[in-house]
């Protein structure tokens, strides 16, 4: 197995609190994991928080500390320019661009390329756009509402998923960008300039990697006033050239685990992921945080426990989860294993809402951003959770019907996605805002209330998980669901990437 014993970790450390689970104790142990960003896979700040992930937890009595290292690649770019008919256009690269298979690494793109424009806005790649660059409106495809379409129940005393502008609120993940990237390199485009149509002001979005649809070709973005004035200017024969330099390097990803044993070894596991791009406040300081507070809060506890607890903290969620495909295959697929992971818990963004403002920027609100939890559970456990959400005062939070998701489509759109699709009964909480992305994913957005009462939440279900029998936690018990057929993308064989080395 890919673990190697942990290090004492080079970051200072808080000193514990009376109540790991208050809400300012967890909103320190955010500050300190903002300060090592950008924490990206494989650089000093990731490398960094993921010691730091390892050191709270034996410091919090954890007697088992596991880092899992597991190769993946880190893509990045050293130039990144737009000019159209000899225009400078301000602009950023979408990520992972120039990128034309999953295991390739190093110079991705160098030289410039110039293509007449064509604008599909948010319409289809023509069939032959050979020697062109596409300029296209990038949409976010999935509306609250559309959730709201497999809610089970909700707990909104604010009423939030009432008003119209929530409900057509759109999260910054599930998009176009795949598919038009994908059917411009097969046209033949040589490059492609996406509007933000759906976002403020701001040409800090960085996409995440999608690991079945590799981005051939170069692109950059540009914001949506950008695009409004470009496209006036706009004639049959104008041109534009992109000039990206881009790299991928193979690095080296650490994923935390720690392991509080109980008297079998059937196991309820805790998950975050401590990597991000950004400053990554919400995304996902904040979940870490969480698993952090959760490790303190059992660690401290006398009683024995019938399970095991695992928590762990994912690296490469933005490089193609090849630590969570390598953590399924170990923990989860494999027959021979030291521990049956029977329940998950994986908790994303603890955050305030925020919209696009009159002048085009972020506009935070002192909102709750509206919240799903996918689960998978039997009706009692429903039911259960419902009453927990309204006991916890967990605002403008909704239960979502996830069984489906186990096979069909990409999976579930959470972190969890692999352990979730690989059979295990799951409950995954994650929101979509706007900035999730961005620069702007600061403290500030963080829903310092609401940090409590997530912790108290998942405190609560995890100790109804200790005496719950594995074969019905899930809405399909366990030895139907062990024969019945697996999303095709957990199972596939692990890409073999280079030899990894430490980026510096």
């Amino acid at each position: 197995m890919p673990t190697q014993p942990i290090d004492p970790a080079s970051a200072a450390v808080p000193g514990g609190s009376a109540d790991p689970l208050s809400s300012d104790a967890i909103f320190r142990t955010i500050e300190d994991l903002v300060a090592f960003a950008p924490r990206y896979t494989g650089t000093p700040g990731g490398n960094r928080a993921a010691e730091y992930v390892a050191d709270r937890l034996r410091r919090a009595g954890v007697p088992e500390v596991r880092m899992m290292t597991e190769p993946s690649y880190a893509w990045r770019a050293d130039r990144c320019a737009l000019e159209v008919d000899g225009q400078v256009i301000e602009c950023s690269p979408i990520q992972h661009s120039g990128t034309r298979s999953e295991d390739q690494t190093g110079l991705l793109v160098a030289a410039p390329v110039t293509g007449r424009i064509i604008d599909i806005r948010d319409g289809e790649v023509p069939a032959n756009a050979r020697g062109m660059i596409i300029l296209f409106d990038l949409v976010f495809e999935t509306p609250l509402k559309k959730m709201l379409a497999i809610t089970e129940h909700r707990y909104d005393p604010q009423r939030l998923f009432d008003r119209e502008d929530v409900r057509e609120s759109r999260n910054p993940y599930q998009t176009s960008m795949a598919r038009i990237m994908t059917a411009a390199a097969e046209a033949g485009a040589v490059g492609a300039i996406g509007v933000l149509r759906d976002y403020p002001e701001s040409v800090d979005y960085r996409n995440e990697y999608i690991d079945d649809a590799p981005m051939r070709i170069p692109g950059t973005w540009i914001t949506r006033d950008t695009g409004a004035r470009l496209r006036a200017q706009l004639t049959p024969e104008s041109t534009a050239t992109i000039d990206l330099l881009a790299h991928r390097d193979p690095v080296t990803s650490q994923t935390v685990i720690g392991i509080l044993p109980g008297r079998s070894t059937d196991t309820v596991m805790i998950q975050s992921h401590h990597d991000s791009v950004t400053a990554g406040a919400v995304e996902d300081a904040s979940g870490t945080a969480e698993v952090i507070a959760l490790a303190e809060e059992f660690a401290a506890r006398s009683q024995p426990r019938e399970k095991t607890l695992m928590f762990v903290t994912f690296d490469t969620h933005f490089t193609g989860y090849h630590a969570h495909r390598r953590f399924t295959h170990d923990y989860i697929l494999r027959k021979e294993r030291e521990y049956d992971i029977v329940f998950n818990v994986t908790i994303e963004h603890v955050a305030r809402r925020a919209t696009r403002g009159p002048g085009g920027g972020f506009v935070t609100t002192d909102e709750t951003e509206p919240r799903g939890i996918f689960e998978n559970l039997n009706l009692c456990w429903k039911w259960r959770m419902a009453k927990l959400l309204r006991k916890h005062q967990m605002e403008g939070t909704a239960l979502l019907f996830g069984t489906p998701f186990e096979f069909f489509g990409d999976g579930m759109p959470t972190d969890a996605a692999y352990i979730f699709a690989a059979g295990i009964p799951a409950v995954s909480l994650i929101s979509g805002p706007l900035y999730l992305y961005d620069e702007q994913d600061t403290l500030d957005k963080i829903d310092r209330p609401q940090l409590q009462a997530v912790a108290h939440f998942f405190t609560e279900l995890i100790e109804r998980a200790d005496p719950a029998n594995p074969a019905w936690i899930g809405l399909i018990p366990r030895p139907l669901r062990r024969i019945l057929p697996r999303l095709k993308w957990v199972t596939d064989p692990i890409p073999a990437p280079s030899t990894p080395q430490e980026e510096s």
